[in-house]
């Protein structure tokens, strides 16, 4: 039996026939996999939140008991103690501790403006002459980040090398630069230590101190 030969209408049909199938499966495939995505995302923000709200009322929690127990100890026998808030308790037989460290955010006032206008007139009059590859490394150390802020420990590398040279410019924007350091206490984190099967204490995985 002979093959019949199709024409170019058939032809035609044919193929726009299988370009509709193939895009009417892909359209489901696209369904198919937003539905899952969706559900998945929802899913999981919806538990994210959760756990976001727990945590919250947790470290609250931690602050409002922590701030008693400090409280306590500042008041604990006769002479009063200068602490800023960071400590640790510990439970009798040592196998837990809670530590409350300050989470504090370094930065510099107006000050350091003319500061680093300073040092970097009398790097570039001075050190860049003598020696380039010594420049490029103080330089560096008061570059600021992307929000235009200097960085704590590069500005302390910096400092290292204060007695390095005599310059006026040098020890004023030096000195400039240290008088306009500040530490704003962004408030309090908490560590959590247990003592495990190993007999050492070690942390458990709890961080919440951007909350």
């Amino acid at each position: 039996m002979e093959t019949k030969e199709l024409s170019i209408e058939e032809l035609e049909k044919m193929l726009a026939d299988k370009k509709k199938q193939e895009f009417e499966n892909r359209e489901k495939e696209i369904e198919q996999y937003e539905l899952i995505r969706e559900k998945e995302i929802k899913e999981i923000m919806d538990r994210a939140y959760v756990l976001h709200v727990a945590l919250s009322e947790f470290k609250e929690e931690c602050h409002t008991k922590l701030q008693a127990q400090h409280d306590r100890l500042t008041e604990y026998g006769k002479i009063r103690s200068n602490s800023k808030g960071g400590f640790s308790i510990t439970s009798k037989d040592g196998s837990r501790r809670i530590t409350r460290f300050r989470n504090t955010e370094p930065y510099w006032d107006e000050r350091s403006t003319k500061a680093v206008d300073l040092i970097k007139e009398f790097l570039f009059d001075t050190v860049k002459k003598r020696d380039k590859k010594v420049f490029e490394i103080l330089i560096s150390f008061i570059e600021k980040n992307n929000d235009g802020d200097l960085q704590y420990a590069r500005v302390m590398n910096l400092v290292q090398h204060e007695n390095k040279y005599d310059d006026p410019r040098w020890k004023e924007g030096l000195a400039l630069i240290k008088e306009s350091y500040n530490n704003r206490l962004k408030g309090f984190g908490y560590e959590f230590k247990e003592v495990q099967d190993n007999g050492k204490l070690e942390t458990f995985s709890l961080n919440f101190s951007s909350i």
